[in-house]
């Protein structure tokens, strides 16, 4: 007989809250490493995954479903 797996109930508001730090800190590390890898223009493989996020993320962007920030704003400068 299986043991059954727990559910754990999550806040959505909550979970954002904490994963938008996380998520902006790899994002900010991944984003450096590429870039001090190469010292000319940063190109990416179109079957990258960071390639398929920064799509999405213009996409939203001209949809007007998201705001992007200034560097002042997002590292508090």
């Amino acid at each position: 007989m299986k043991t059954p797996t727990p559910t754990i109930a999550v806040n959505p508001k909550e979970l954002a809250r904490v994963l938008e730090p996380l998520i902006r800190r790899i994002v900010r590390e991944e984003l450096t490493r590429a870039v001090t890898q190469r010292t000319k223009i940063l190109r990416l493989k179109p079957d990258s995954p960071l390639y398929d996020d920064l799509r999405e993320i213009l996409r939203r962007k001209a949809e007007g479903r998201i705001k992007l920030y200034s560097y002042a704003e997002v590292w508090s400068e």
